[in-house]
């Protein structure tokens, strides 16, 4: 396969495998999906999604989020890790939101990205899932995969997104994102990875990526 065929084979058996795509984080608007995204960084989904009913059921808004102190937010998210910087975050970027944006979370990546504790991946995962914006968030699913699949070369996430963008059909890119991740939780993770399983990466995966599970599967033995 060459490698047009090879995206057209990914999008193909994403689309088989997920036509309906789950939203990973609980949120009902785009302030309370940029703070659940926000919360997510070096955390997981389940947690995250455990946690945010309750610090929305206080604040799920920036006016009411900066009626609470700093130390108050980071004694509800504390269960997610990094609650001193998240909390810190959280509070700052509500209330530029209210100075700035009379409420409301702007619709452009590079604003986003302004706010505190917002950084690349945050920014890009609201404008494409709260605005329907073209962006692809590269987080470390995607990251792994683009690489065992050969359409990147690994070294970090910004030329992996560069290289999504560019292989990948623009209208396709926030349904996705999605999906890959959803794949790569699935069938493709990091730890207790079974290639057998893994469709895709069977099919279409850099050589040295099987050859090295082989190998390392061969030693087990």
């Amino acid at each position: 396969m060459n490698k047009q065929e090879k995206v057209h084979f990914v999008i193909e058996t994403l689309n088989d495998l997920y036509p309906e795509i789950p939203i990973p984080l609980d949120h009902k608007d785009p302030y309370t999906l940029l703070i659940a995204v926000l919360l997510s960084a070096q955390s997981t989904d389940v947690r995250v999604n455990k946690i945010t009913p309750l610090l929305f059921e206080v604040a799920d808004n920036p006016y009411d989020m900066v009626k609470l102190t700093i130390e108050e937010i980071r004694d509800i998210i504390r269960p997610v890790g990094l609650s001193p910087m998240k909390s810190k975050g959280i509070h700052g970027l509500s209330q530029i939101l209210i100075d700035k944006y009379n409420g409301k979370v702007p619709q452009d990546i590079a604003l986003l990205e302004e706010l505190p504790a917002v950084g690349h991946k945050t920014a890009s995962v609201v404008v494409s899932q709260a605005f329907g914006i073209p962006a692809f968030p590269v987080d470390t699913h995607i990251h792994r995969l683009m690489y065992r699949w050969g359409f990147t070369n690994g070294k970090n996430v910004v030329q992996t997104e560069k290289d999504a963008k560019r292989l990948f059909p623009k209208d396709l890119w926030n349904s996705l994102h999605l999906q890959i991740i959803w794949y790569g939780r699935h069938y493709s993770p990091a730890r207790g990875w079974k290639l057998e399983n893994d469709i895709i990466t069977k099919t279409i995966g850099r050589k040295s990526v099987i050859n090295e599970y082989y190998k390392a599967k061969n030693k087990k033995k």
